[in-house]
């Protein structure tokens, strides 16, 4: 943990005191709200249908598309919890919240049910997006107008250009359970790590805040180094999962919670130069550095989203028995005495 938030960005931060914190959203599930017939959210659309046989019509392909809509974020227990009462019973939604409400009403967030063994066990269940989140996807057309090349999840579960992490905040409502909630984050080099925000104890909205305890405030007490720009100093972090933990002391059983945004205050890693030539513009090392990985994410995901539409068609359709059947025969049966 330490390693991670005092190295990482200590080791940018480039000998320049100009650099500042800032606060910028990880995620806010208020703006991941599907849209229209689909149900996705446009900015965060993945296209997987190149990954589908000659066998899928072009319908079938025009419907393989997956976003960040708050319905398609998924839940994965630990392995000794997955059975399937509790995997069907757990999912998330998307929730509207009231009109006169104190806090975000009338706004839509995500809304989380959980269902833990009820036997007394230590287990835990990981929120998780459809998807890895790509770092430098771009939307659409790299040569669209509004397009921002390699910027897609920028704000949707990517920040850019992140040093030491001084404070991160989850604002989440509570239904008074002693679970505790983590979050999962990755930064550029793949490393994940956990961070502990704190217990689900309270009922209503509460903001649960991680400080980071080897935040540096004054300058002069920072291990200080000049390092190459680009592309070397491109650290970011993005979002892997949210965890809730549930001690086997604690009643099993379902919770519910719901979460509207996680945002973060930290130093920037280098400090906007105005420079005058654009680096990634001209070389795209940074997206060629993770192209690689991505299309084998994507490719990954394609196959996998391939395999439930295909299991999908499989699924027997009807809810119950068909009931006109007993009906005709019995109509047709002769009359007795």
């Amino acid at each position: 943990m330490k390693r991670f938030f005092a190295i990482l960005g200590a080791a940018l931060f480039v000998g320049n005191s100009g650099a500042f914190a800032e606060q910028a959203t990880l995620i806010d599930f208020s703006k991941l709200v599907g849209e229209g017939n689909t149900g996705l959210h446009a900015p965060t659309t993945i296209d997987y249908s190149r990954q589908a046989g000659s066998a899928y019509s072009a319908e079938d392909k025009a419907a393989m598309k997956i976003s960040l809509a708050i319905p398609s974020w998924e839940i994965e227990l630990a392995s000794s919890s997955q059975t399937v009462e509790n995997q069907t019973l757990s999912l998330v939604t998307a929730a509207p919240v009231k009109q006169d409400a104190a806090r975000y009403g009338g706004e839509t967030v995500m809304g989380v049910r959980i269902h833990f063994p009820s036997f007394g066990i230590n287990s835990f269940a990981v929120i998780k997006p459809p998807f890895t989140i790509p770092a430098y996807a771009t939307l659409g057309d790299a040569t669209a107008q509004n397009a921002v090349a390699g910027g897609q999840f920028d704000g949707f579960g990517v920040l850019k250009n992140v040093g030491v992490i001084k404070s991160i905040q989850i604002n989440i409502l509570g239904r008074n359970y002693l679970n505790r909630l983590s979050l999962l984050l990755e930064d550029q080099n793949g490393d994940e790590r956990e961070i502990v925000m704190g217990y689900l104890n309270f009922d209503g909205w509460k903001s649960l805040q991680w400080n980071n305890p080897n935040y540096q405030t004054e300058v002069r007490n920072r291990d200080l180094q000049i390092v190459p720009l680009y592309p070397r100093s491109a650290p970011l972090i993005k979002l892997k999962g949210i965890k809730i933990h549930r001690d086997g002391s604690q009643e099993g059983g379902d919770i519910v919670s719901y979460i509207k945004d996680i945002k973060v205050i930290y130093d920037q890693a280098v400090v906007d130069r105005n420079s005058d030539v654009d680096d990634e513009a001209i070389w795209g090392i940074l997206r060629q550095r993770e192209e690689q990985y991505r299309n084998f994410e994507l490719a990954k995901l394609g196959n996998l989203q391939v395999l439930r539409s295909l299991e999908k068609k499989k699924m027997a359709k009807e809810a119950d028995f068909d009931q006109a059947a007993p009906a005709a025969a019995a109509a047709r049966a002769p009359a007795t005495n």
